[in-house]
């Protein structure tokens, strides 16, 4: 699957059509089988549709319709929007074919460091011992086995003879393991004890640099998302607080946080207040008020205040803690290029065992045949692939930037398109006061504020917070008022000592008979500056003008500059807002160009229209509204503020912080990655290559023979391990 294309695996196509019938393909069909009932039912609303077959099994939707009615066209695109709803349920199905398609490879993580370094020190003892010993001739192949260095070779040797063994038995082919088994078990048949064990010990160091490196990625996230204390303050029956562990925390327990704790549960607040820093999770770097009702999330702190919350979601339950493991999985979701190297170890291998048996064949030489097993690709070229890709997720995760696997890395190194959501992602998301115009005699900025705000109070509307904040911040009194009436896509309207209170759009104060003249000329003005417009009157007459305007993210445009220096082509503005705003927008940021007006619903064919013209396409969004165009996309980004459950699902990789700088500085570490693991491939096979050449004509002994290629698997993982220090900050 990682070496097709999204859009080739869920585009639909017409496979064939008549006048009133037409059979439609979507191959992300056939992981729709449980949703085949709804989408026949969603087509058979068209205008016209005489009926709908839907078959997961052949990937086809066959539709018979009025053509005077329904065009095919549209039946199409009825079919695409009705697939487009699954989009997460077929990505996710792709996901797990494609990771069934694997070679059975033993996973180093699931050794520790310490077990590793154990077994590497253990077979260095062994091997001095067996240095200092007087060499003992033995044609007894019984006595070569049960030798002091025998005996501890095939101790040590188990995980690889155990893992050669399994990938055996089921899948029926060799990994690279099995190779390293017949190598050793060769070694000492051979009587040569000090092979085997130079094998193993060269092995068990390379492991134990890969594991280390997957080890350094855990720590990464898990110091990153750290979910809490290690005690907390439980309530019982009576009310006191008593210290237990968090692991004896249950569901709707409880719990008592103060000034400067992290809260270690999913829950809601029952009593208090408190600023609660969500940046952990939700990305705001503004502390965000709670207090009764209010959602809390573990892993983010109390600022200041005291809270109770009740428990609903506890250890793995928690939205951190879903989010280390889809991040610690990432090591299994393997790139194009990973699933090449253990393709071409796994194809290479049986040519290792026939190159042996040609070898001794033609030189009746057994130590030039196991040379043969002995030097091999599959080590250095599978485990390079794995540590750079596995240093990298680790080295994001270091700056707060979640990668869901190792495909996605590559992908991200390829795109030449990036399309970015406006709200939230280009801008900040939290509409700002920009200009207040007094149009009346004897009425100033403050009055206007005040007033609106005073009308605004009681709303959660994105607008309402902009008048209450100015008004907060500029440490003005929010006057009293009466009840609120809200007009939805208009206005508001209220009365402060006794007098009524109109705010809203132009359209809301015409409907009220409110005098606009006065402000024709200010209103095209801060118009043409792209701000939204809201009227202030009290009664019928005006008494000013507010401009408001979503604020381009800091740091943004220089994020697009260094995207240019990266070489992205193609640099697209994406937005359900009015068109004169985004214009003004893709104008200031220099964007290629943009789409306004565009529905949720209708981002991800904007992604899908992208794709089909050839460019790898990364789309950066909220998570929210733009969750298929996330799925869709080749590499779908979620930054900042968006990380809810829907934004863990859809963006393959999570940007934590507010900063559009690690946009390019994550594309730059994926190019780097790419480029060791083409140096570390070249090297691999070039210095093995030599090798069995060498071997072959008997100019390389048995023991330099497993050096050299034991060597050039710890040299490879070693330039993987720069990228464990690779400076994202620097690099940005």
């Amino acid at each position: 699957m990682f070496g097709l294309r999204r859009n080739q695996s869920r585009a639909c196509r017409v496979l064939h059509e008549v006048p009133g019938r037409i059979r439609i393909q979507c191959p992300g069909m056939k992981h729709l089988s449980e949703e085949a009932a709804a989408i026949r039912e969603r087509l058979n609303a068209l205008p016209g549709v005489r009926s709908v077959r839907v078959s997961a099994l052949t990937e086809n939707v066959l539709v018979q319709h009025d053509p005077g009615r329904t065009t095919g066209r549209e039946v199409l695109e009825a079919v695409q929007a009705a697939c487009g709803e699954h989009a997460l349920t077929i990505f996710k199905a792709e996901r797990a074919l494609a990771a069934e398609a694997t070679v059975q490879e033993r996973r180093l993580q699931e050794e520790s460091v310490q077990d590793i370094l154990t077994r590497v020190l253990a077979t260095a003892a062994t091997l001095g011992f067996s240095a200092l010993s007087k060499p003992r001739a033995s044609s007894n192949l019984l006595s070569r086995f049960t030798s002091i260095s025998a005996l501890t070779s095939l101790s040590l040797a188990w995980p690889i003879l155990r893992s050669g063994l399994h990938s055996l038995k089921k899948t029926g082919r060799p990994n690279a393991d099995t190779l390293s088994s017949a190598a050793i078990l060769s070694s000492l048949v051979a009587g040569q004890d000090r092979s085997a064990l130079t094998i193993i010990g060269l092995a068990d160091l390379a492991e134990l640099l890969t594991a280390y490196t997957m080890d350094r990625t855990r720590r990464a996230i898990r110091d990153m998302l750290a979910v809490g204390e290690d005690f907390v303050w439980r309530l019982d029956e009576g009310g006191r607080e008593v210290r237990v562990p968090i692991g004896d925390v249950q569901l709707d327990d409880r719990i008592a946080v103060k000034t400067g704790e992290k809260i270690s549960v999913d829950g809601l607040v029952e009593e208090g207040e408190a600023a609660v820093d969500q940046a952990s999770i939700t990305g705001e770097f503004m502390p965000m008020r709670k207090q009764p009702g209010d959602r809390v999330f573990a892993g983010t702190v109390v600022k200041a205040g005291n809270l109770t919350v009740r428990a609903e979601k506890i250890g793995d339950q928690t939205a951190v803690a879903r989010i280390v493991h889809l991040v610690e999985e990432a090591a299994h979701r393997k790139a194009t290029i990973q699933a090449f190297a253990d393709r071409f170890s796994a194809q290479f291998i049986p040519a290792n065992f026939g190159l042996a048996g040609l070898v001794y064949g033609i030189t009746r030489n057994p130590d030039r045949a196991l040379n043969m097993l002995i030097i091999d690709y599959s080590c250095g070229v599978r485990l390079s692939t794995a540590t750079a890709l596995s240093a990298a997720i680790a080295t994001a995760a270091r700056n707060g930037i979640l990668i869901k696997g190792s495909n996605y890395l590559e992908m991200l190194a390829e795109a030449d398109t990036i399309v970015l959501d406006k709200t939230g992602t280009v801008t900040e998301g939290r509409p700002q006061v920009t200009s207040v115009v007094p149009v009346a005699p004897g009425v100033g900025e403050r009055e206007i504020i005040e007033l609106a705000a005073a009308a605004e109070e009681t709303s959660t509307h994105p607008v309402a917070i902009a008048f209450v904040d100015k008004a907060r911040r500029s440490g003005w009194a929010i006057p009293a008022h009466g009840p609120t009436r809200v007009r939805v896509g208009r206005g508001v309207q209220t009365t402060v000592a006794g007098q009524t209170v109109l705010v809203g759009s132009e359209t809301y104060m015409r409907e009220h008979r409110v005098e606009l003249t006065p402000a024709a000329e200010p209103a095209r003005h801060l118009a043409r500056r792209g701000e939204q417009l809201i009227y202030v009157a009290r009664g019928r007459a005006l008494l000013g003008l507010v401009g408001i305007q979503d604020t381009l993210r800091e740091d943004m445009k220089k994020s697009l500059n260094r995207l240019r220096g990266l070489g992205m082509d193609d640099i697209v503005l994406l937005t359900g807002d009015v068109e004169q705003h985004a214009e003004r927008v893709a104008r200031r940021m220099a964007m290629d160009r943009y789409q306004a007006e565009v529905l949720p619903e209708d981002k991800s064919d904007v992604v899908l229209r992208l794709q089909q013209k050839g460019p790898r396409v990364i789309m950066v969004g909220d998570g929210i509204n733009d969750a298929p165009a996330l799925a869709y996309a080749d590499v779908g980004i979620a930054m900042g503020g968006t990380r809810t459950d829907i934004a863990i699902e859809a963006a393959d990789i999570t940007i934590t912080s507010d900063d559009p700088l690690m946009i390019p500085g994550v594309i730059r570490l994926s190019r780097q990655t790419m480029d060791i693991v083409k140096q570390n491939f070249a090297t691999a096979i070039g210095v093995n290559t030599a090798a069995l050449v060498l071997a072959s004509l008997g100019r390389l002994p048995v023991v330099w023979g497993a050096a050299v290629h034991n060597a050039t698997t710890v040299l490879v993982v070693l330039n993987s391990l720069r990228l464990l220090f690779h400076d994202l900050e620097r690099s940005r």
